[in-house]
């Protein structure tokens, strides 16, 4: 991709910042509590950290894409980037992360207690506003979202470390975990604008596309990208010993030196210096890095044509152009 280019998130951005300020103040005073000031303070320090706000941007763009003049946009938006807030200081707690978004995670800087409990009032307020829209489709949408990010979570716990996990389970675990926050964003732009049916299910296959994409190239940045690029250390997901797609696909080749190595490495979490390395000498040996690219990159094809069927706009394109941009990132 041509970097002289704005990137398409920049661009979402720049078209909407009046929705995302609107945005962004109602979050600042639904994330206030009157009766415990630590829930503003670890939830500022997250929200705060940056972060590319994409969620609530998908939710903004497809509902201005679908002719939205009202104001419970923004109440969505703020809905997702709450759900996804509380996603993330669950997640850190689980896998006892240390970093995100290049800074020290809640559960370091306070503990686990504060982080499960300010997600859980993340969540809370989440629905609060997600109420306020008077939409029952809306609520059902983001309150079945909401279920199956959790399912996905302890689906992704029962099928950890263990070796025989297939590229079907880890496709389940991204669509909960990942995709299904992403198809939640875009469906309910569409739904709250009475977008056309077909234009809902379109906005919707778009996001889980979208998110999938999103989620391997994450995948595959942990084993080649930079702590500036991912925000974490390189290398997190194979010390945490998460089974993600390249490795998936390189235990599915493996003989049983390989299989060995993995058992003991990922199956028995016995890892020793230079594992690492060893572990993206097998994956490149038998390509499992570019053939997880390539499924990538074709879940970015099947977000950017499921847009095709909406009016021309600048920004239905810039959302095609974003699903292109997410998997430039493992070039």
């Amino acid at each position: 991709m041509n970097q002289t280019v704005a990137k398409p998130q920049d661009q979402l951005a720049a078209w909407l910042a009046e929705d995302m300020a609107a945005v962004n103040a109602l979050i600042r005073a639904r994330m206030a509590s009157e009766h415990a000031p630590r829930i503003p303070e670890v939830t500022d320090h997250l929200i705060g950290a940056g972060g590319k706000r994409l969620r609530p941007l998908l939710t903004l763009a497809a509902a201005r894409l679908c002719g939205y003049d009202g104001p419970y946009h923004v109440h969505l938006a703020a809905t997702v980037e709450f759900i996804h807030t509380a996603t993330l200081l669950h997640d850190d707690v689980v896998d006892e992360s240390e970093k995100r978004r290049g800074r020290k995670t809640a559960n370091i800087l306070w503990n686990n207690q504060t982080a499960v409990l300010v997600g859980d009032y993340l969540f809370s307020r989440s629905f609060q506003l997600m109420v306020e829209t008077g939409s029952l489709r809306v609520l059902d949408i983001l309150a079945n979202a909401s279920a199956t990010i959790a399912e996905g979570e302890v689906l992704q716990l029962t099928a950890a470390q263990d070796l025989a996990t297939t590229e079907a389970i880890y496709l389940q675990v991204v669509r909960g975990k990942t995709a299904a926050l992403f198809s939640a964003a875009t469906e309910v732009g569409g739904v709250i604008a009475g977008a056309p049916e077909d234009h809902v299910r379109a906005l919707f296959a778009y996001g889980d596309a979208l998110g999938i994409a999103f989620q391997i190239a994450d995948d595959l940045l942990d084993y080649g990208g930079s702590e500036a690029v991912i925000g974490k250390n390189p290398g997190d997901d194979f010390r945490e010993r998460k089974l993600t797609l390249p490795v998936i696909k390189a235990i599915a080749q493996a003989d049983a030196e390989e299989r060995s190595f993995w058992q003991r490495t990922i199956g028995k979490g016995d890892q020793r210096e230079g594992d690492l390395a060893q572990a993206m000498a097998i994956m490149a040996r038998h390509g499992t890095m570019e053939a997880a690219r390539a499924d990538a990159l074709a879940w970015a094809a099947k977000a950017r044509s499921a847009l095709d069927i909406l009016p021309e706009h600048r920004l239905r394109n810039a959302l095609q152009d974003l699903a292109d941009y997410v998997v430039s990132r493992i070039n």
